[in-house]
């Protein structure tokens, strides 16, 4: 077991570091130049001070540089914004996005779960219907529509959350319902799928055989089984969740890491680039890590080596 954990954590080194890579070749060879941007143009002279200032005379050194200071923690400045360093933009953003996600995900497990499993129990039926009508439109409508549609009724109409912003408790629950519903539509659909198949299960049939209640052998049997493929799904779901969604951000006012990233992307900000996709990554990589290790908490028939 100790074994297998230390592959892992190997591999996921090893991950993070081509992604790292992959992502500064790409961020380096789109169209743009980060130096000039706006309707104001700096002359050769400027700009050539500002690359010697940014160490951008050489990509490769830049890169380099860039990574020595990235394992002490220091992404160094934007380019951009250039009053702001890399690691300010992202200690402010960072923790909004997070709690965001962390918010989104927890709702879409409340509601996905739920509802996959009584579907899956009522197969073929009323509530089954409405289970997978629920998927359809979670999956179907985008979060812009959705978003759009709940400041309106809720923020404008009903006044009963803020238009916008962040920092209050009533910020919360629309960005994050908003948020949770496509990553609940997805769980929920896993969960139904996983039920139809662990219910058919002769472990399932033996424990109904031997008197056990239905509610017990539904909740505390079978449904830990089925929720291994949504085991799968949370991993992604969670680091895409906490590291911000670009969509939801814009529509709430909302001061997280999807902006700043897509801003980085538009501007060519390398080293913003690379801060926000270094924090991705980690997190990508550290909760799959940690999706790996529940799988075989929950079911110990699942191998623990890689």
């Amino acid at each position: 077991m100790t074994r297998a954990i230390l592959k892992r954590l190997i591999a996921s080194f090893i991950t993070i570091g081509c992604i790292y890579g992959l992502t500064f070749i790409f961020a380096v060879t789109i169209p743009g130049n980060p130096f000039q941007q706006g309707q104001r143009r700096l002359a050769p002279e400027t700009e050539m001070a500002m690359r010697a200032r940014y160490s951008m005379d050489d990509n490769w050194s830049y890169f380099g540089q860039f990574l020595t200071r990235s394992v002490r923690g220091d992404f160094g400045p934007s380019f951009y914004y250039t009053d702001w360093t890399c690691n300010e933009i992202i200690a402010a953003s960072a923790p909004v996005s997070m709690m965001l996600g962390f918010c989104a995900i927890i709702l879409a497990i409340l509601i996905g779960v739920p509802i996959g499993v009584i579907g899956a129990v009522r197969r073929e039926g009323v509530v089954d219907t409405l289970a997978l009508g629920f998927v359809l439109l979670g999956i179907s409508i985008p979060t812009f529509v959705v978003g759009s549609a709940l400041l309106t009724l809720f923020a404008v109409y009903l006044k009963l959350m803020p238009v916008g912003g962040w920092g209050a408790l009533g910020h919360i629950p629309l960005p994050a319902f908003t948020l949770a519903l496509p990553f609940a539509a997805y769980i929920a659909r896993l969960t139904r799928t996983g039920m139809l198949d662990v219910l058919s299960s002769d472990f399932v049939r033996t424990a109904l055989a031997k008197g056990v209640s239905r509610r017990r052998v539904i909740w505390r049997h079978a449904a830990p089984v089925a929720l291994l493929p949504v085991l799968s799904f949370l991993g992604p779901a969670t680091a895409q969740a906490m590291t911000g969604s670009f969509v939801v951000e814009k529509v709430f006012g909302v001061p997280g890491m999807g902006q700043h990233f897509v801003n980085a992307a538009l501007n060519r900000d390398v080293g913003l680039i690379m801060s926000t996709v270094l924090v991705f990554a980690t997190l990508l990589v550290f909760i799959n890590f940690l999706v790996d290790l529940l799988y075989v908490w929950i079911d110990p028939r699942v191998s623990a080596t890689p």
